[in-house]
């Protein structure tokens, strides 16, 4: 089994879908990634902020596991770390089967909450056309499956890098799946 690792890190300034690779991103306790244009303690997301721009920001970073990359490729998009909109690229953690409340240590210091599933929208058509179909899925039981990523909260400030480890500390049980924020 793979280590869980940081792949990649990437923040962008302004409102872009892409977000630019870095050599080192600075997680900051209740904001997000600093120099992002999500930071922030209430939402930033143009949606939510036309929607209710109180609300608490539960997409301060985004994270989406390299696998998906591979996934995709195979099926002929050819994606890369932060052309999705993700802060953090990982590998070898399952991110769409962690409960709600899951805490990831990311490198020395930072440690991150997971809130949900990141709802994929209609920009991932403008990027390549028929990414928004690529990146959903039905179950067993016709349940829509979001495979565009987690979001979480910052809870310990900390830089984080590519290669860095990642250590999962679950919840409480009972676990609750996760849902999109």
């Amino acid at each position: 089994m793979t280590k869980a690792k940081v792949i990649a890190v990437s923040r962008h300034q302004t409102h872009t879908f892409h977000k630019t690779n870095q050599a080192q991103i600075q997680l900051l306790a209740g904001l997000g990634v600093e120099g992002d244009a999500h930071m922030g303690q209430t939402v930033q997301h143009r949606s939510r902020v036309a929607a209710d721009p109180s609300q608490p920001n539960l997409r301060q970073v985004h994270l989406i596991q390299t696998e998906l990359f591979d996934e995709l490729r195979a099926v002929g998009f050819d994606i890369g770390p932060g052309q999705m909109g993700e802060n953090i690229t990982t590998q070898g953690i399952p991110l769409l089967d962690l409960p709600q409340g899951t805490r990831l240590h990311l490198g020395e210091t930072a440690i991150i909450e997971v809130t949900g599933l990141r709802n994929p929208c209609t920009q991932l058509d403008q990027f390549q056309p028929g990414l928004m179909a690529a990146v959903l899925d039905h179950d067993a039981q016709g349940k829509l499956i979001r495979k565009a990523g987690i979001m979480a909260i910052v809870l310990v400030d900390g830089a984080v890098s590519p290669h860095d480890p990642i250590r999962m500390e679950l919840p409480s049980q009972p676990y609750i799946a996760l849902e999109r924020v």
